[in-house]
């Protein structure tokens, strides 16, 4: 049973796990996203999302706080040069694993973890999402209900705008056939 086992120890001894942790956290850092197993993924966002929440605050205190975990001078200084002030506004939630399917090799559930604020295809599609959507979702209780009321409003535009057309469509054709005519 595995009562109160809080990390995955992902079948390695200690120094082997974190030195595996810190190498794949500067991987991450250095390159914004990673291609690894679901396991190793899952203890990777539980490894890097608190260095991630230190590198915020920029004092000597929190750089050597994130260096005793890294153990790399360049991830350190992209960690909180680069990816800091992107993620200063977010409360929580820099990582996000999406499941990929299958190794072909072994056949272990692979995954790709990336920092949420640094997906440039998310990022340019978020936009067009927010853009398109016009109206408010309700339920289907609602929707019946204000679908009459909804309508009215675009029976009566509907019913006005052809009164309008006709009257501006004959004025508009006139011109042109007398220019044709001529």
């Amino acid at each position: 049973m595995r009562h109160n086992k809080a990390i995955n120890h992902l079948s390695r001894k200690s120094g082997h796990r974190k030195a595996l942790l810190a190498n794949m956290a500067v991987s991450l850092i250095e390159h914004k996203r990673i291609i690894t197993t679901v396991a190793k993924a899952k203890a990777l966002k539980m490894y890097v999302e608190p260095l991630i929440t230190k590198s915020k605050e920029d004092t000597t205190h929190s750089r050597r706080m994130v260096f005793s975990y890294l153990k790399n001078k360049e991830a350190v200084k992209e960690l909180f040069g680069t990816i800091s002030p992107k993620i200063a506004s977010r409360p929580g939630g820099y990582t996000r694993v999406l499941k990929t399917g299958f190794r072909h090799g072994d056949g272990a559930d692979m995954a790709l973890i990336e920092l949420v604020d640094f997906n440039e295809t998310a990022l340019a599609a978020a936009p067009k999402k927010e853009a398109k959507k016009s109206s408010t979702r309700r339920s289907r209780s609602r929707k019946g209900a204000a679908t009459p009321a909804a309508e009215a409003p675009e029976a009566v535009e509907a019913a006005a705008a052809p009164v309008a057309e006709p009257a501006e469509a004959p004025a508009a054709e006139t011109p042109a056939e007398e220019k044709k005519a001529e």
